[in-house]
């Protein structure tokens, strides 16, 4: 194979640039095989293209013009073919101004260098020419045979070695050229294109095969903008406006980079060039695994005895987990060794997850003797480094004298920890310990019963969706019988103090309680969602349906009551407060002493207590509740209980006289009393005294009370619905309901408010919907209720208007007395 050249030249007779500006050097095509298409030559022009380096002078001596940077580069062109070139600088006579000559050889679209060379090996080689050959056409030229330092492994080493810092950062942003967009260019800054060369060399090397082949570059121009090739090497001086998106520069001329570089591929590719063993790269290209994918190089660098950081070994461990038959013995066994060598202490939470797929998938494929350092790291990680995620191996693991070994140290530490000197355990954490105690053969069965009883109560911690450590958590229960006893035990016994809590927890995690322990709070919890959606409105029934679930009677077992209706009424249960229907519904269910052991008993009170004043139920309810409970309330309650059966007194005409005065006694006994109570007192109180055979000495206590609020109570009742009815129907009550609000004109001012307002806001509205013949008859009901001063009172007020109102009033007592 020939390969198609051609020669780029500058101007002579003195028409080159020469003077260091960033203008291109006039230059013409000197020598072009016939190969070449004219669309070549067309591109080739801007790429082959010579600036001087900034500042330079004019004439230069020998050595200064060998000192100038080369500009080897290799370019695709938009055919698909490639231009691979050397460009340098030249002169054509001496003393003449500062010229140069390209060199380039073309291969057409899917050729390669001959023998597959990469094309940055052919950076020195001699067959590059400085001149355009003296006939018109270039000779033949089979290859670039490589020589010099593309080939020394040692220089390359060195190099890389005193590039070390920027080296992960450069292959990171190579790596990334290959992305999904593909876009960006690598800038690299160094003061001589050699170097830059060298770099291009060693990345070539880390580079998948297919992707160096493919890559372009450029080890020097003065254009870095214009340059299209991924990577582009500059001089410092020309580096400095390079701040657009895309350029990656990497200035290797100045201070050290700060940070570190979160790729795994190219910080262990880095790794293997700092360490000096390049060869690695052609052992990990034998192993399985996508172009760019960290776990072969990583795998190769801990079997070669290279230390990785933590994302290296974690991508080692990842790549063997998912291929554990890709390695054999003697290498598993290196990569084994390597990820669990003593003295690392930087390792991290993805780190042991790939360990322990790692140990996982060689778990009875490798001998023990091999993954035993693989478990004893993953345990002793779960209980020295708190790291709860850690998938823990299997018991059989810790069979032979290696688990033992680990036991001996590990276990005094669990067993401390676990007897509560370090206070506060969270489920994570106590979960983590008891499974490794498992492992381990440690003997926890005297601390168990503190444990759990730490444990339980923690569980129930609010929180949405599954917890964290529930998967561990179920585990656990499924591998100890005795710690899934306990601890099912102890939800049990703390669910009818916080039943909402362990309903909640059933609801987030499903614990198995289907054996043959009773459970029967447990079995409640897990039933309440299905029996409250069940029951809609029926709260009552709710509770007899999770009753039924406990599979024992509250008569038997009253703390099943409790259960039962803090599922349903409790904070937490998504209801309102119970109320005094229910109330009295769930009293007779259940006998008063299943109650009073059950604690129930107050939400009976509290459900009379919070009974709206409208609610006839609640006197009742206060009725059963004294007579059921005279032991248990006490205090306060007992006085708001006993003014609620006040009012069921008033209600049977069983109270005992001196109404108002009991009411507002039992008032001061109840104090800060419900407002719903003293209006169902006071309201029965007011209704009573507004009937016409009301006690006429307790309507006169009222009267003469002047207590607001039972005053207001009479007023309220006063201008109810069932009243303004029976003024309109009834002639002899509005007649009564006159004499009595006209009847106490000197009893006090709030009285005297309150009648002057519903003799005028009730009563007369009433009286004008009447017809006359109904009006006599309220004249005459009032005349023949009392003295004929009434009557002719009577007839005044309904004639006059509100002014006449309060002469009326102390006419109608002069003519009383008088009478």
């Amino acid at each position: 194979m020939s390969l198609a050249q051609l020669h780029y030249t500058s101007a002579t007779g003195g028409d080159g640039s020469g003077t260091g500006e960033a203008e291109p050097i006039p230059a013409r095509f000197t020598a072009v095989d016939a190969a070449i298409p004219a669309s070549v030559l067309t591109e080739a022009g801007p790429l082959l293209a010579y600036g001087t380096p900034a500042g330079m002078e004019p004439r230069l001596g020998d050595a200064a013009l060998r000192a100038l940077p080369e500009a080897l580069s290799f370019s695709v062109l938009s055919d698909g073919s490639h231009l691979l070139a050397r460009t340098v600088a030249v002169r054509s006579a001496p003393g003449s101004d500062v010229g140069f000559h390209a060199h380039a050889v073309h291969l057409p679209a899917g050729t390669r260098l001959p023998g597959g060379a990469l094309p940055i090996t052919a950076c020195r080689s001699a067959r590059w020419a400085a001149t355009t050959p003296d006939r018109t056409l270039p000779g033949p030229l089979a290859a670039l045979p490589a020589t010099g330092h593309a080939r020394d492994r040692e220089a390359l080493n060195d190099f890389a070695v005193s590039r070390g810092p920027w080296l992960a950062g450069v292959l990171a942003d190579l790596r990334r050229l290959y992305g999904r967009d593909g876009a960006g260019r690598v800038v690299l800054v160094e003061r001589q294109s050699a170097d830059v060369a060298r770099w291009i060399a060693l990345a070539c090397v880390a580079l998948p095969r297919e992707l160096a082949e493919r890559l372009t570059f450029t080890t020097y121009t003065r254009h870095p903008r214009r340059a299209p090739q991924q990577i582009v090497g500059v001089l410092p001086q020309d580096a400095h406006a390079l701040t657009a998106p895309g350029f990656h520069v990497h200035t290797c001329t100045g201070p050290r980079p700060e940070g570190t570089v979160a790729d795994a591929w190219a910080e262990t590719a880095a790794r293997i060039w700092r360490s000096r063993a390049p060869e690695l790269f052609r052992e990990a290209a034998e192993l399985p695994g996508e172009p760019f994918a960290a776990g072969p190089v990583a795998v190769t660098a801990l079997c070669a005895g290279i230390a990785l950081g933590t994302g290296g070994r974690a991508a080692a461990a990842g790549w063997a987990a998912e291929r554990p038959y890709a390695l054999d013995a003697k290498r598993t066994g290196q990569l084994v060794d390597a990820l669990t060598a003593p003295g690392v202490d930087d390792r991290t939470g993805p780190e042991f997850d790939a360990a322990g797929r790692l140990f996982a998938a060689l778990d009875g494929r490798s001998p023990a003797s091999t993954t035993a350092p693989l478990a004893a790291m993953l345990v002793t990680e779960a209980v020295r480094g708190g790291n709860g995620s850690v998938e823990l191996p299997g018991r059989s693991a810790f069979s032979g004298p290696e688990g033992a070994a680990v036991a001996s140290v590990l276990g005094p530490e669990i067993l401390t920890e676990l007897s509560g000197a370090g206070v506060g355990l969270d489920v994570a954490r106590t979960v983590q310990l008891l499974r490794v105690a498992r492992l381990l053969g440690v003997d926890c069965a005297e601390l168990l019963p503190a444990v759990v009883r730490r444990l339980a109560p923690a569980l129930l911690e609010p929180g949405d969706g599954e917890p964290g450590w529930a998967p561990a958590l179920l585990e656990l229960m499924d591998e100890q019988f005795d710690v899934r006893t306990a601890l099912l035990g102890a939800l049990d016994r703390i669910a009818p103090q916080d039943p909402s809590g362990v309903e909640r927890l059933l609801g987030r995690v499903p614990l198995p309680f289907t054996g043959t322990q009773s459970l029967p709070h447990l079995r409640m919890c897990a039933e309440a969602p299905e029996a409250k959606a069940g029951c809609g409105a029926d709260r009552v029934g709710a509770v007899h349906r999770v009753l039924r679930a406990a599979g024992v009677s509250p008569f038997a077992e009253p703390l099943v009551l409790r259960t039962a209706v803090g599922l349903v009424w409790e904070a937490g249960a998504g209801n309102g407060p119970m109320t005094a229907g229910e109330a009295r519904l769930l009293l007779e269910a259940a006998t008063s002493d299943a109650h009073r052991t059950a604690g129930t008993w107050s939400h009976l009170v509290a459900a009379a207590l919070g009974a709206p004043a409208a609610d006839e139920g609640a006197p009742e309810l206060a009725h059963d509740l004294l007579r059921g409970f005279p032991q248990e309330i006490a205090g306060r309650e007992r006085g708001a209980l006993l003014l609620l059966e006040f009012a069921r007194e008033i209600r049977s005409d069983a109270a005992a006289p001196e109404w108002a005065e009991r009411a507002r006694a039992l008032r001061a006994d109840a104090e800060p009393l419900e407002p719903e109570v003293l209006g169902h007192a006071y309201g029965a109180l007011a209704t009573r005294l507004l009937a016409p055979d009301r006690p006429e000495a307790e309507l006169y206590a009222l009267v003469h009370s002047g207590d607001r609020d039972l005053i207001a109570a009479y007023e309220r009742a006063a201008r109810g619905p069932g009243v303004r009815s029976r003024l309109k129907a009834e002639p002899a009550y509005a007649a009564d309901c006159f004499a009595v609000w006209t009847a106490h004109p000197h009893a006090g001012a709030e009285w005297s408010r309150t009648a002057d307002a519903l003799l005028e806001e009730v009563l007369r509205p009433a009286v004008r919907t009447l017809s006359a013949e109904d009006v006599a008859a309220v004249e005459e009901a009032v005349g023949s209720s009392g003295s004929s001063g009434r009557a002719e009172a009577f007839h005044d007020w309904n004639r006059r208007g509100r002014g006449a109102l309060g002469r009326i009033s102390r006419r109608i007592a002069g003519r009383v007395r008088r009478g």
